[in-house]
């Protein structure tokens, strides 16, 4: 059980990591209707608490020690 629990936090902080340099970098939405152009605006919030939140599950993982 104890092991489950690293396993599942070290992949979850993966995971998370992943996600959010992915949103951090894919380009923004932009949509060219006729004579009109929509493009989303947002901040970049989410992303870095997505990889803050990544950090914290890989280093609750590797912490994590075995009984």
């Amino acid at each position: 059980m104890n092991n489950v629990l690293k396993v599942v936090l070290l992949v979850v902080g993966l995971g998370l990591i992943a996600y959010g340099f992915y949103t951090l970098i894919t380009p923004e939405v932009s949509v060219d209707a006729g004579p009109f152009q929509f493009e989303a605006q947002g901040d970049k919030t989410q992303p870095i608490a997505m990889i803050a939140f990544g950090v914290l599950a890989l280093i609750g993982g590797l912490a994590y020690k075995k009984r």
